[in-house]
């Protein structure tokens, strides 16, 4: 009897358990409202920026400030791409959004490629003094920028080169390179030693096992190494501000000088718009890439 009554109980339990699991409780209402609340709290200035910026100035000083534009208009946007003073010069905050793409791109290649470089060799051959080295970047990640600013400055005025586009890329390495390092070095010791072995046994040196083995499977933490080095170059200020000269000042340190001008109306729908077009570049990387870096991340970017 015992045995005709339980194969009619079994089937019956996953759909128990699914029950259970469905079931909404308070524990997971204060989930959803703790959840909402959350994005609601991050996304209102975001909203609030958007809106003002699609304004006349007419209307935010007559209107809330969450109302919707009665009137759109984009000519804030305009102003703020073209004409609005940045400082001497009324040209918009065109020419500092290039200056920052010529920042980035080299502030993001170089670090990748010496942070993966150091990361496989502290992980895979480990070379004498290799723990001691790895300390030393490590300790590297957790000094202040403030620190290192006017030794950085003689250094780089001692070689000619301060004030110049080569002089921030530079910078950028050197502050970038320990993070990268610690990111490549944690990755690559998670994935199978038997590889690396495989390709010493099969002939492979230093660098024909970094490009044809090690190179390849990097794909998820070189996203990872990208979105963190491009969002973190992009919205530099100080280090911009010090190393670039005024001939490369990023759009950060152009925005500051929108935002906190003196001189005439301050014109809040061209701020925000100038805000938002600075913010753009790290908001859609994000957007685009946020699953990427979310899989980048699950596959050992923090295991080490």
């Amino acid at each position: 009897m015992v045995g005709q009554a339980l194969p009619s109980a079994v089937p019956h339990a996953p759909a128990r358990a699914a029950t259970r699991r469905r079931r909404f409780t308070p524990a997971r209402a204060g989930i959803y409202v703790f959840l909402f609340g959350a994005a609601l709290f991050f996304l209102l200035p975001l909203y609030v920026m958007l809106v003002t910026s699609l304004k006349s100035m007419d209307e935010i000083r007559a209107g809330s400030i969450l109302a919707l534009p009665l009137e759109l208009t984009f000519e804030p946007w305009r102003q703020a791409w073209s004409e609005v003073c940045t400082g001497a010069a009324c040209e918009g905050i065109r020419g500092g959004f290039w200056n920052s793409v010529a920042i980035t791109l080299p502030s993001t290649v170089l670090p990748i490629l010496v942070g993966a470089i150091n990361g496989y060799a502290l992980s895979f051959w480990r070379p004498r003094g290799a723990n001691i080295l790895f300390g030393i970047l490590l300790a590297g990640a957790f000094i202040p920028v403030q620190v290192m600013i006017y030794p950085l400055v003689r250094l780089l005025a001692g070689a000619g080169i301060f004030g110049s586009l080569p002089a921030i890329v530079l910078v950028h390495l050197i502050f970038g390179m320990p993070v990268m390092t610690l990111l490549f070095r944690n990755y690559y010791a998670s994935l199978p030693q038997e590889l690396f072995h495989a390709a010493r046994i099969d002939g492979g040196g230093f660098w024909r096992i970094f490009l044809h083995v090690v190179l390849p499977l990097s794909t998820p933490i070189v996203i990872v190494a990208a979105i963190i080095q491009v969002t973190g170059v992009w919205n530099d200020y100080i280090l911009g501000l010090v190393f670039a000269g005024r001939d490369n000042l990023p759009m950060t340190v152009q925005l500051n000088n929108v935002i906190n001008t003196t001189t005439g109306t301050r014109l809040y729908n061209v701020n925000m718009a100038a805000t938002i077009l600075t913010a753009l570049v790290p908001l859609a990387l994000y957007f685009f890439s946020g699953r990427w870096f979310v899989r980048g991340i699950a596959a050992g970017a923090v295991k080490g």
